[in-house]
């Protein structure tokens, strides 16, 4: 699954919901399985709860049916994570993912997240994805324990884990109740996730290579590794330098190179500096995704 950027207007700073909608009709054709609208990609936490659901009605309204779509909406409160979760359901989304309460750390025990994630899984009208932050982030680093036991509940249906750490995701698949979805948040380990038992990703490179990832996980599937692995060599890289080395703006400026709508972040968040275009351009050039010709002029 792709976790979609948020397209701003360079002028007004808004939601660009043309560009949204645009960027998501190219998706949509592309293997992957589907959308994620409202991550930590989207800069979600620099949207107001109206941003988040003009991007869910947009989203909803411009993709075929038999996409899976899944709303970001943890927020600090209980209150307000079940709030934007009914507000998702609403606009169709079949699934949300929920990054866990983390301004006020140190009193987010394992006793306090569990009981946060048992109701909202409880109200919630439908499933509920964990989302492990990346660590780099402000958030929380969730025990394994409390993954699998957040795992035996019905509407507890999987966790996106952004640690990037395969050891991790390994010990999530063995610990965690069957049927429960391990969904990687790094593109440099997709391949190997998928080896000790993931379900798939959620990847911010597939923003960038949605083709390439969802082939890698088709190919998978499908008995044949060697053709997967060769994919894996070409996305793994591109993840490191651009996703993990340049961030949102980096992501971004490279969508505008290929023809998407990235646009800026929004602030305080900074656009790529010029002097790195260069370097991005080489990234997507090597990885198959842009034309030698195009990265010279990028």
């Amino acid at each position: 699954m792709i976790p979609a950027t948020t397209p701003f207007d360079p002028v007004t700073g808004e939601v660009d919901a043309v560009a949204l909608r645009r960027n998501v009709e190219r998706w949509a054709p592309t293997g992957i399985r589907g959308l994620v609208i409202g991550g930590s990609t989207g800069e979600a936490v620099l949207l107001d709860e109206g941003e988040r659901d003009l991007s869910w009605d947009v989203v909803a309204r411009s993709v075929p049916d038999d996409l899976l779509l899944v709303a970001g909406t943890g927020a600090e409160s209980l209150r307000a994570t079940l709030r934007l979760t009914r507000m998702a359901a609403g606009r169709g989304f079949q699934a949300v993912l929920v990054q866990p309460p983390a301004f006020y750390r140190g009193a987010m025990t394992p006793a306090v997240v569990r009981d946060h994630y048992l109701a909202v899984a409880d109200a919630a009208p439908v499933p509920v994805i964990v989302y492990q932050v990346p660590t780099r982030f402000s958030t929380l680093d969730l025990p394994a324990g409390l993954v699998a036991e957040l795992s035996a509940h019905e509407n507890v249906i999987g966790i996106k884990d952004s640690r990037g750490k395969l050891e991790t995701v390994a010990e999530l698949v063995t610990r965690c109740a069957r049927g429960f979805q391990v969904l990687v948040g790094s593109g440099s380990l997709l391949y190997a996730a998928l080896e000790t038992g993931a379900a798939g990703g959620i990847l911010g490179v597939a923003n960038l290579a949605p083709r390439a990832c969802a082939r890698i996980h088709s190919l998978h599937a499908a008995g044949d590794r060697a053709g997967a692995g060769r994919l894996q060599e070409r996305v793994g890289p591109l993840h490191r330098a651009v996703v993990g080395g340049m961030g949102v703006a980096g992501v971004k400026r490279a969508l505008d190179m290929l023809g998407y709508r990235g646009g800026p972040p929004r602030p305080p968040l900074g656009p790529l500096p010029g002097s790195r275009r260069a370097e991005l351009a080489e990234h997507l050039t090597r990885a198959g995704l842009l034309a030698a010709g195009a990265a010279a002029r990028a």
